[in-house]
């Protein structure tokens, strides 16, 4: 199938398709004569005398470098300057050499451009013929593996350039060598001169796209309590946003051009939250406090003030990869839901951080490839343009010219088509300086050669590489900046070509599933990373149930997940599997704060009983919606509230446990096993369970009766204590009142006996102790003989007969002797 590039197309009049009809024609012929003579040319080289301008065995003795060509496209009374360098990759040294220019003649068709950019070795008829004169620089020797630098001016009127268009533009070296000492052409680079010197009579509307992408750094894991401090895998993103890094360029870059920013809203999270507290994970797998805010801040500050006013389009959360979901993905229950969660957080994400609204209706397959399941996939979330590349929905040979970028696709879904030749120039290593002049030049050719195609205005959309490095988006501004000043082109937003009315013979059939680029196949996610993004929601829909903030858990999993369908991941398998086990481990241990505290056996002794199980919450917020169930496996010998399980309603704060009691009762003796279960309201198995052993005693009439008379008994003999201390205090009671009695009354007589004293005689009335009456030996209190005996039975001090009935004395606590039987007590 022909490319629509490699036609003519028709032009704004017939004198100017005549006149690139007829030079086409001319610069054929010297080609033409060029290989007819070959063969004599050949074999005139091999001579000493062979003419100068033969084409040398080899042209590739030395390499030229082209390092800038100002401007890209001059206007009529501009300078051309090419600098550069030359090296001598041979062996010998190369004597009377010196770099010239050579104009070839115009190129008519993309096609043709791409020809020139791929041939290697000299051609006279192709190359053209030296500018010469003045406009040369001579280097009397070039030794081996040495840079020598040129620069050479040259006014374009000098060039001989005649129509506008596209020219080559060749710098050669030129020499002479021990083994072959003639002149010929020993290295030389071609590049393009884009030539329109005077505004084009139609211009080109030209969209840009300009992507701020970038790899998945955030982790679901966060810090613990109530801050929730976000994770990074690693600290890449801040060298991305820092000084000379890739998405510093980008922004610096991007906020002079007239663009469409094309923005991941997960990078803007993520750059988000590293303005404030966040950790990075070291390679040992510890973490520590990331530094980075016042960077995250600063270019938060400056991406806000470079998209203002301008158009932007926000791609779903963390770029899902869509042909991937379209081809693996859509065999797996709830993995277009993930695409929609991903889609509709992206216009809110957008807002919050940038303060502007976003478009979200357009899906950007990867390199625009396409094919019907990505297209229905793509416009399942809600989009209804989808961004394809014009390699994937090629044009059929009936039309002569490149189309617009809009076309109708069936179903209410326009496709955007962008030029492949534009978006894939920028591709490759261009950290040199040369490999960058030639891609923009290139670029800029393309363009003008898509503008020239025809009279009709056309809108044009460039989709270049997702994640350009930042030598690539150097050489994007430059190039962009070129075509911007230019004559032939103007900007437009991604909307407004969108818009644009489309060409009735462009190409509007989707190619077929078969026709799907098989390198980009191998790089697509596995389905088994779909079935694992399934299960990991299956998880999160069963713990979300029982929590009090269930956003505290949805949503850094939610976007989690979206990070594990990213595009980023193509051709990292190991790491996109690594990503998503973190993810479900993550959520597993989580859930497992919220379990069963573990019980050992225990001993059931009687008809009923009380069993506890302990629920122990260890997360910072509250769980509750789960339901306790305690089965027995014997219901026979052991029954939980009258049957075989009972369950009971959970709740517990956040780092709190929370004891839930269960009534049993028993009916035979043994070991029963009893399982801890605890459930979600809608029945779901939360956790794992917990068994443990009940030991069950058979309580019978007989040894109910014996312990029935034991406690009797430790009735009585307490009772029995109690009266025998009662009585005994009473006795001492008595006995202190007597012994005062006694006291007082011998202190009486001693202070009568010491008043006769006084008065020279004993009292009257008492004897000398001759006659039967008092003596001084009576008197005597501590004299015990004197005291006469008490009566058999009579009371201590009360002089009241004892009888047989009144208790034997009491044992009072402190004697040394053994208690009775049955007055023992524990205490």
């Amino acid at each position: 199938m022909a490319d629509a590039a490699d036609f003519q197309g028709t032009s704004p009049s017939p004198a100017r398709r005549w006149l690139r009809r007829t030079g086409a024609l001319l610069a054929g012929a010297p080609l033409l004569a060029g290989l007819l003579q070959l063969p004599g040319a050949t074999s005139a080289a091999a001579s000493p005398q062979a003419p100068a301008q033969a084409p040398a065995s080899g042209s590739g003795t030395v390499s030229v470098a082209l390092d800038s060509l100002s401007p890209s496209a001059p206007a009529e009374n501009d300078t051309v300057t090419v600098t550069g360098t030359v090296t001598n990759n041979g062996r010998q040294d190369v004597t009377d050499a010196h770099v010239g220019l050579r104009v070839g003649p115009e190129l008519h068709t993309r096609s043709a451009i791409d020809a020139v950019a791929q041939r290697t070795r000299f051609s006279p008829a192709a190359d053209g013929s030296e500018v010469g004169g003045k406009y040369v620089q001579k280097f009397a020797k070039l030794t081996p593996g040495v840079a020598e630098h040129f620069s050479i001016a040259v006014p374009a009127a000098k060039l001989d350039l005649s129509a506008d268009g596209v020219y080559q533009l060749a710098v050669s070296l030129s020499g002479r060598t021990p083994a072959q000492p003639w002149d010929q052409v020993l290295g030389i680079q071609r590049t393009f001169l884009p030539w329109q010197p005077g505004d084009a009579d139609t211009k080109s509307r030209t969209t840009f796209l300009w992507p701020l992408i970038s790899d998945v750094h955030m982790m679901a894991e966060t810090g613990p309590g109530e801050q929730q401090t976000p994770y990074f895998g690693n600290d890449d993103l801040a060298k991305e946003i820092g000084p000379g890094g890739r998405l510093a360029q980008m922004l610096a870059l991007g906020k002079d051009l007239d663009i469409t920013w094309v923005i991941d809203p997960d990078l803007l999270a993520s750059v988000d939250a590293m303005t404030r507290s966040y950790r990075i994970r070291t390679a040992d797998g510890t973490f520590v406090p990331g530094t980075h805010q016042a960077l995250a801040k600063q270019w938060l500050a400056q991406m806000q003030k470079a998209v203002a006013g301008k158009d932007v389009v926000a791609l779903p959360f963390a770029d899902p990869d869509l042909a991937s979901l379209a081809h693996r993905g859509t065999a797996v229950g709830g993995s277009l839901s993930q695409l929609k969660d991903a889609t509709d957080v992206a216009s809110s994400t957008v807002q919050t951080i940038l303060h502007v609204t976003p478009s979200t209706d357009y899906a950007w397959p990867v390199d625009g490839a396409v094919d019907p399941s990505i297209v229905k996939v793509a416009t399942s979330a809600g989009a209804d343009k989808v961004i394809a590349r014009s390699d994937s929905l090629q044009e059929s040979s009936g039309l002569s010219y490149t189309p617009s970028a809009a076309r109708p696709v069936g179903g209410g879904t326009s496709a955007v088509v962008a030029d492949a030749r534009l978006s894939t120039a920028f591709e490759g290593d261009l950290t040199q300086a040369g490999s960058t002049t030639l891609a923009v030049q290139q670029f800029l050719a393309q363009s003008l050669e898509l503008d020239q195609q025809t009279d009709k205005e056309r809108s044009v959309v460039v989709a270049p590489q997702r994640m350009p490095s930042a030598s690539q988006a150097q050489a994007m501004a430059q190039a962009l900046t070129d075509l911007q000043q230019g004559t032939w082109s103007q900007s437009e937003d991604l909307n407004a070509a969108a818009r644009t009315k489309p060409d009735p013979g462009a190409a509007t059939r989707i190619p077929s599933s078969a026709d799907y680029p098989v390198s980009l196949r191998r790089q697509e996610l596995r389905r088994s990373a779909f079935t694992a993004i399934a299960r990991t929601q299956d998880k999160i829909d069963n713990f979300k149930v029982v929590l009090t903030d269930e956003s505290r858990v949805v949503t850094p999993f939610g976007r989690a997940m979206n990070r594990e369908m990213s595009t980023s991941w193509r051709g990292r398998a190991a790491a996109a599997g690594g990503f998503r086990d973190g993810v479900e481990q993550y959520l597993d241990d989580l859930s497992r704060e919220v379990k069963l505290i573990d019980k050992s056996e225990t001993k059931l002794s009687g008809r009923s009983a009380t069993i506890p199980v302990t629920v122990q919450n260890n997360l910072v917020q509250g769980v509750d919606h789960l339901v306790l169930r305690l089965t027995s496996t014997n219901p026979t010998r052991l029954k939980i509230g009258g049957r075989a399980y009972a369950e009971q309603p959970v709740t517990v704060s956040g780092g709190h446990s929370q004891s839930v009691k269960f009534a049993t009762s028993a009916n035979a003796n043994g070991r029963v096993t009893v399982i801890a279960q605890l459930y979600t309201q809608d029945g779901q198995e939360y956790g794992a369970p917990v068994s443990f052993d009940v030991k069950v005693t058979e309580v019978t009439a007989t040894v109910m009766l014996v312990i029935g008379g034991g406690v009797l008994l430790l009735v009585l003999a307490g009772f029995r204590m109690y009266t025998q201390r009662k009585r005994a205090a009473a006795r001492d009671a008595e006995e202190a009142a007597e012994a005062e009695e006694t006291a007082d009354a011998e202190g009486a007589g001693a202070a009568a006996e010491a008043q006769d004293g006084r008065d020279g005689g004993p009292e009257p009335g008492r004897g000398t102790g001759t006659d039967g009456g008092p003596d001084s030996g009576a008197e005597n209190p501590q004299d015990t003989g004197d005291r006469l005996p008490r009566k058999t039975g009579e009371r201590r001090g009360t002089g009241t007969p004892e009888q047989p009935s009144d208790p034997p004395p009491d044992t009072a606590a402190e004697s040394a002797g053994p208690s009775g039987t049955g007055e023992k007590v524990d205490r």
